[in-house]
C-alpha cells in the first residue's frame, strides 16, 4: 500500500482555500487545529485518519499533530497543489520562510543600535521572525510525524541537508543579532571525593 495513499486521498478534491498572507498559520496552529467551523482559508487537511481522542494525547502529540494537519494545509493551498510523496526540502524552506511573518521574537538588524544587545532599552523597527528555538522544535516534529505516517527515513523532507543549514543559519543569525548563546551548556561533573589513602597496620 502506498504510504501517502491516505494523505493523497484526502487532498485529491478540488480546494476552495487560496494561500494568501491571511493564512491563520503559526507556530502555536491553535486556531487551525481547534476551529470548529473553519471558513474556507483555514480549512484543515487531515493527512491520515486517526481514532486516538486528543484528549488522550500528551501535548508534544497534540502539538505534532496540529503541526502536521498545518503543514498539509500549506501544501493544498499551495501553487500549484504539491503531495507529500513529491515534497522537498525547498518546500519545507519556503514553508519555514512563509511563518516568518508570524513571528513575535525581534530580530535586530546590522544597521540597528542594538544589535547584539540582549535587553534593548528602547523599541526598534527592526522584522519579527520566528525564534530559532521554534523553527527547530517543529522541524523535529514534523520530522517524526513523517516517518510515522509511512514516510521513508531517506525521503524525509524535514530532514534535508537544506533544512539542516537553514536552521543553522538562522540559530547563528539570531544569536548574533539578538546577543544570545545558543550554545548547550556542558553538564557540570560533581567534585569527586578523594578517596583516603589505605590504612597499614
Amino acid at each position: 500500500m502506498d504510504p501517502f495513499q491516505d494523505f493523497q486521498a484526502s487532498n485529491s478534491s478540488p480546494s476552495t482555500a487560496t494561500l494568501t498572507p491571511n493564512f491563520p498559520a503559526s507556530l502555536s496552529m491553535s486556531a487551525v487545529a481547534t476551529n470548529t467551523n473553519p471558513s474556507p482559508a483555514a480549512a484543515m487537511v487531515a493527512f491520515s485518519p486517526s481514532s486516538t481522542s486528543p484528549s488522550t494525547l500528551s501535548r508534544y502529540e497534540n502539538q505534532k499533530r496540529r503541526d502536521w494537519n498545518t503543514f498539509g494545509q500549506y501544501l493544498r493551498n499551495h501553487r500549484p497543489p504539491l503531495s507529500l510523496s513529491r515534497c522537498s526540502g525547498a518546500h519545507v524552506l519556503e514553508f519555514l520562510r512563509y511563518l516568518d511573518q508570524f513571528g513575535k521574537t525581534k530580530v535586530h538588524t546590522p544597521l540597528c543600535p542594538f544589535f547584539g544587545h540582549p535587553n534593548p532599552p528602547a523599541p526598534c523597527p527592526c522584522p519579527l521572525r520566528q525564534a530559532w528555538g521554534s523553527l527547530d522544535a517543529l522541524i523535529g516534529r514534523l520530522r517524526a510525524a513523517f516517518e510515522e505516517h509511512g514516510g521513508k527515513p531517506e525521503a524525509n523532507p524535514f530532514g534535508a541537508r537544506a533544512v539542516r543549514l537553514y536552521l543553522r543559519e538562522v540559530r547563528d543569525s539570531q544569536s548574533k543579532a539578538r546577543g544570545i548563546s545558543y550554545e548547550k551548556k556542558k553538564r557540570k561533573r560533581p567534585p569527586q571525593v578523594p578517596q583516603p589513602p589505605p590504612s597499614t597496620s
